[in-house]
């Protein structure tokens, strides 16, 4: 078996490609073959065109026991965007690691509803400003910027990790001086700078999965990714609880909260919010599966 002691000490790219993919359909990978095939591309630092036109050039040495390694954490169930480095997301690649969120598509939703309440806010002549709660990677925070260019962008993280990686996305896509980064949790880096009704449009993508629910995730999100920016408490409504109530502190007058719900939670969200008595307007936005999956909610003026 590939990664395992006893292993030939040479292999051609077809032997090694075949062999890779018998082991990742084992392990109840579905694109066993093409996720071989990425996995391969990247260890051997060949493109898919010299994989297939050179299956008998001979492999060896740290080349292959890259391969291997790879090969044998994905059947492990790591994720692939872990060992790849990279995730694409609103067209820009994203690098990523085990203290980072994968950015998914359906969170590309809520990068557009953001840019359109905040073409809604402000008044003319006042640059919008932004707040991303939980960055992450950063994906949300960079993809604004690059398509906001006269927003004023925030972004906050209680993982000290998580801001060092979006920081380097920033710098990679060239928003780097357009997004602050603050430490902590939630909203409070905001109102420790004084942005107390000052922002236009809080937007986050918080932890929403109920602990009922936790187990059966797929391995790849349950053993891997950060457990921290998944898990909502018992109902997946803990965070959205405190978000609801400290974005009407940090929002200006009819700014707007956009978020990203779980399957299943905007209506309990909208009640959430109806609760509180201080946000009028509330949209909800469904995903290309037709899944409710962004909340937009305008605070009373």
């Amino acid at each position: 078996m590939i990664g395992t002691e006893g292993s030939p000490r040479a292999m051609s790219i077809g032997a090694l490609a075949r062999r890779g993919t018998a082991l990742l359909s084992r392990a109840g990978i579905e694109q066993a073959g093409l996720e071989t095939a990425w996995l391969l591309e990247h260890a051997l630092r060949v493109t898919q065109l010299d994989l297939r036109l050179h299956e008998s050039k001979m492999v060896e040495g740290e080349g292959l026991r890259r391969a291997q390694a790879l090969l044998a954490r994905r059947a492990d169930r790591e994720p692939l965007q872990y060992l790849l480095g990279t995730q694409e997301f609103c067209g820009l690649e994203f690098e990523v690691e085990p203290s980072v969120l994968i950015p998914r598509p359906e969170t590309e939703l809520l990068v557009e509803a953001t840019v359109r309440c905040a073409g809604i806010q402000p008044a003319a002549g006042r640059r919008p400003v932004v707040a991303d709660v939980g960055t992450g990677s950063g994906c949300i925070a960079v993809s604004l910027a690059r398509r906001l260019p006269l927003a004023v962008l925030y972004a906050t993280d209680r993982s000290a990790e998580a801001l060092r990686v979006a920081r380097r996305n920033a710098e990679r896509h060239g928003v780097a001086g357009r997004v602050t980064f603050l430490e902590g949790d939630l909203l409070k880096p905001l109102l420790a700078r004084g942005l107390l009704g000052r922002v236009d449009v809080v937007v986050s993508n918080p932890p929403y999965i109920a602990e009922r629910e936790w187990e059966a995730l797929q391995p790849e999100v349950r053993l891997f990714e950060p457990r921290v920016a998944l898990a909502g408490g018992e109902d997946g409504l803990a965070v959205y609880r405190r978000l609801v109530q400290e974005s009407a502190d940090c929002l200006s007058a009819d700014g707007w909260l956009v978020m990203e719900v779980g399957q299943g939670q905007a209506e309990s969200v909208r009640m959430l919010l109806d609760t509180t008595k201080q946000y009028g307007i509330v949209e909800v936005r469904p995903d290309q599966a037709g899944i409710d999956r962004v909340v937009c909610a305008q605070l009373k003026g």
